[in-house]
């Protein structure tokens, strides 16, 4: 009796549970039209891809479309090759071998990231943020992966120059030396100016000017007398506006060589061809690589950055 009556009293909440689940849970189409109104997959970024629940990224990728193997490892190689030679994404990328399985490296001092075949990818750091959505985007049929640039994604330490901006701060600072000149002169010139007015002009009849000769004729010239406050007030201004520019300049030119000698850095941290590799990448991995490495120098093999293969 008691079994049965306890029975009878569950059912009806059984029943109503399950049809409130049924009336909340929104159908396949529903929940891909939600995720079609709420991504915008033409600009699709890691950001989107954080935000997103598992049960949106099953409807908005039919794994059954997925592009995987072979065709899969191409398309995201060459589509990180251009966001790294656009600077979108800073990484080293190469073919490698694990556990006889080809798939894609890409590293930096900042994390790593390995591509299967199967589009599974493993990894840490900003490395690994960056790849995530580019697989998830090449593995969708519709997607139009972009053209890897010829030669190398990332340049030579050496290469980095510092900016580009030499002819806006020559124009700044120009200015800003001509105002610091300028201020001074008003600065200074009241102090010399009076003195010396009387000594070489002649008092102008019926007034507290001065008649100066020039070779173009006489000139009148008037004493600042009362207005030197005035002068010196503007003349501070001006040495305030062009110190402000030199400021600016020399601001913008040490941010220059700062960032491009940051960049030299992290480039040499990549540089395969020093035989070390960023503490971000494990040791097994840095023992493959400079396995490789060596390999390739006994093989004279000359372009390391498309060709390194490690196995395991």
């Amino acid at each position: 009796m008691g079994d049965a009556r306890s029975t009878g009293a569950d059912e009806p909440d059984e029943t109503q549970d399950s049809s409130s689940a049924d009336e909340e849970a929104p159908s396949v189409e529903e929940l891909r039209r939600r995720v079609e109104a709420k991504y915008d997959f033409e600009n699709f970024g890691p950001a989107d891809m954080a935000k997103m629940t598992p049960e949106e990224w099953d409807v908005a990728f039919d794994a059954d479309s997925w592009i995987t193997g072979e065709e899969l490892l191409a398309r995201v190689e060459s589509d990180l090759r251009w966001q790294i030679a656009v600077r979108e994404v800073f990484a080293r990328v190469q073919r490698v071998r694990d556990d006889g399985q080809e798939c894609l490296l890409a590293y930096s001092d900042e994390g790593y990231a390995v591509v299967y075949s199967d589009g599974s990818v493993e990894g840490s750091g900003t490395v690994l943020r960056d790849v995530k959505p580019t697989v998830a985007l090449c593995a969708m049929d519709d997607y139009e992966p972009h053209v890897a640039p010829e030669g190398r994604a990332l340049p030579r330490p050496e290469d980095v120059r510092e900016g580009s901006g030499k002819l806006g701060n020559t124009i700044l600072l120009t200015v800003g030396g001509l105002n610091l000149l300028a201020g001074l002169v008003l600065l200074v010139g009241p102090f010399i100016y009076d003195p010396l007015l009387p000594r070489f002009c002649s008092p102008a009849p019926g007034g507290d000017g001065f008649v100066c000769g020039t070779p173009v004729g006489e000139l009148t010239l008037f004493p600042v007398g009362r207005a030197i406050l005035l002068t010196i007030i503007v003349g501070l201004g001006f040495v305030a506006f062009g110190f402000f520019l030199s400021v600016i300049v020399a601001n913008a030119r040490l941010s220059d060589r700062f960032r491009a000698e940051e960049y030299r850095e992290r480039l040499r941290s990549l540089d395969v061809e020093s035989g070390s590799y960023p503490e971000s990448l494990p040791a097994e991995w840095r023992d493959r690589l400079q396995a490789a490495r060596r390999a390739r120098e006994l093989d004279g093999t000359t372009e390391p950055e498309r060709s390194e293969n490690t196995s395991s």
